[in-house]
């Protein structure tokens, strides 16, 4: 069985983690691994017990962890070669760690079977992530501005998604972020709106998933009960409702319990 737990989902730092029992990888390690090591203590784990460390770009609220993390975990990371590169800038004694690929490719990690797409953010290589085993999949697609259609294929056929749900467009336009830093967050190359948010969730469940995992929601610009609105607005217009499609909302700054994919 494939189960996920979200350690933190924010723009102030993210962290998952994906388990079939036996194998354990990390999805990104946007905290400090004081944080990671609570987090999968609550679960039941260690950092000793971790296969990998799946890393989607290198903005801070998703790598912040990664230096402490690498010296008390052996686990190796991947990622895409534009982002190694970039990371390996910042920090000394990486660049043996990482196992690179390009977004579009796919790979096993201890027996799981990991999808890798390119996602639309500005940063090196962004990517997103799909982890199967046991005949269940779940995908992992955060920090971009658009759904490319790379995404979208490969949430087709997930049981679960975690998708971006990153602000609601009144809030941004009437909160504290001046206009240069709005237009980066509406762009292209920034991230998914609720309604957007509420499409990718939508897709999904016409494509057969059961759970859609709300994520990345801004501190400043949304709040988790309209994100939850719009997703199920989204799948109410395919006649979908949460007994079809079980919608959470991943706290920012606390751990979740296993929740099965």
């Amino acid at each position: 069985m494939l189960s996920v737990a979200t350690l933190a989902s924010g723009s102030s730092g993210n962290c998952a983690v994906v388990s079939d029992g036996q194998i354990h990888i990390l999805i990104d390690a946007g905290i400090s691994t004081r944080r990671i090591s609570q987090g999968l203590k609550s679960l039941g784990l260690e950092l000793r017990h971790l296969s990998g460390v799946l890393i989607t770009h290198e903005h801070t609220d998703h790598v912040a962890g990664l230096p402490v993390l690498c010296r008390q975990t052996a686990a190796p990371l991947y990622t895409a070669e534009g982002t190694a590169r970039e990371l390996c800038g910042r920090w000394q004694g990486l660049v043996e760690r990482f196992r690179v690929f390009e977004p579009g490719q796919r790979f096993s990690l201890a027996g799981l079977e990991i999808g890798t797409f390119p996602t639309s953010h500005d940063c090196a290589r962004p990517c997103g992530f799909s982890v199967s085993g046991g005949g269940r999949k779940l995908v992992l697609c955060t920090d971009t501005g658009v759904i490319t259609p790379q995404a979208r294929e490969a949430v087709r056929g997930a049981h679960t998604l975690i998708g971006e749900f990153n602000y609601d467009p009144v809030m941004l336009r009437k909160g504290p972020y001046p206009p240069h830093l709005q237009e980066r967050i509406r762009g292209d190359w920034g991230h998914l709106s609720n309604e957007m948010g509420g499409e990718l969730a939508a897709w999904a469940g016409s494509q057969g998933a059961r759970r859609v995992i709300l994520a990345h929601l801004s501190q400043e610009n949304n709040r988790p009960e309209l994100a939850l609105e719009a997703a199920r607005r989204a799948l109410a217009e395919l006649g979908l409702g949460e007994k079809d499609v079980e919608l959470t909302a991943a706290p920012r700054s606390e751990a979740t319990g296993w929740m099965e994919v």
